[in-house]
């Protein structure tokens, strides 16, 4: 389970590097940001989050801190941001198939911890920000 995480991630990652080539560059220029590679594991859950996406630390720091939202909370909106993520990633010919090349594994039942659900959260955050996504009933 933990290899399908990564290997969503990296090819969003990929994905939206291609998609937009010229903001990356342009944003990586302005602002100095570098190529952030954020990497959360637990071998004995098997499972394995990395999230490669310029920006995404200096995204990080500006969101309220680990603590801040409770794990109930995260896990509520990661459930409503993965389901509507894997409708998008389910239907290539109604959205973009470069931002959403895959499904996101992510089982409703299985206990991540707070650290996982909260970089998810964020990076739901960090993605509809960026890509000017809207996602129904996520505010952003």
């Amino acid at each position: 389970m933990r290899y399908l995480i990564t290997l969503l991630l990296v090819a969003v990652f990929i994905a939206s590097c291609d998609a937009n080539k010229a903001a990356v560059k342009n944003h990586d220029v302005n602002t100095g940001a570098q190529n952030d590679t954020i990497r959360i594991a637990n071998d004995e859950l098997e499972y394995e989050i990395i999230i490669i996406e310029p920006g995404f630390n200096s995204f990080l720091l500006t969101q309220p801190p680990r603590g801040h939202y409770g794990l109930t909370y995260l896990e509520g909106r990661n459930r409503n941001f993965v389901l509507e993520y894997n409708l998008r990633a389910r239907n290539p010919q109604q959205y973009d198939f470069n931002l959403y090349p895959q499904t996101i594994d992510y089982q409703y039942g299985t206990s991540y911890g707070y650290e996982v659900n909260y970089m998810l959260y964020n990076y739901g955050r960090f993605f509809m920000q960026r890509y000017k996504q809207k996602f129904p009933g996520i505010r952003q």
